[in-house]
């Protein structure tokens, strides 16, 4: 199942700069991971602020909810999540 998930993060003012930069490099390392997997299959910048767009591609609803859980930017972040299907004007059969 393809998911479209819109992530912003809001950390605390007052978070410690070490704090943050030790939560990001292992964020960084586990979205990768799920990158090289072909679980987390798209992932875009926002422009202008601390946020991206995503398409995870799971086998379920609790998958999703298992990976999302585990980023460790989670306690930080306000998360949308819409689930997707094709169109049915779609010119491909596929995700290419």
């Amino acid at each position: 199942m393809l998911f479209h998930v819109e992530m912003t993060v809001n950390l605390p003012p007052d978070m410690p700069e070490e704090q943050a930069a030790e939560i990001k490099a292992t964020e960084k390392a586990y979205s990768q991971t799920l990158q090289q997997k072909g679980t987390w299959r798209h992932l875009w910048r926002v422009a202008g602020s601390y946020s991206n767009v995503s398409i995870f591609d799971v086998r379920d609803n609790d998958e999703l909810q298992r990976i999302i859980s585990g980023l460790p930017l989670f306690p930080y972040m306000e998360i949308r999540v819409r689930p997707l299907c094709r169109h049915p004007s779609s010119i491909r059969d596929d995700d290419s």
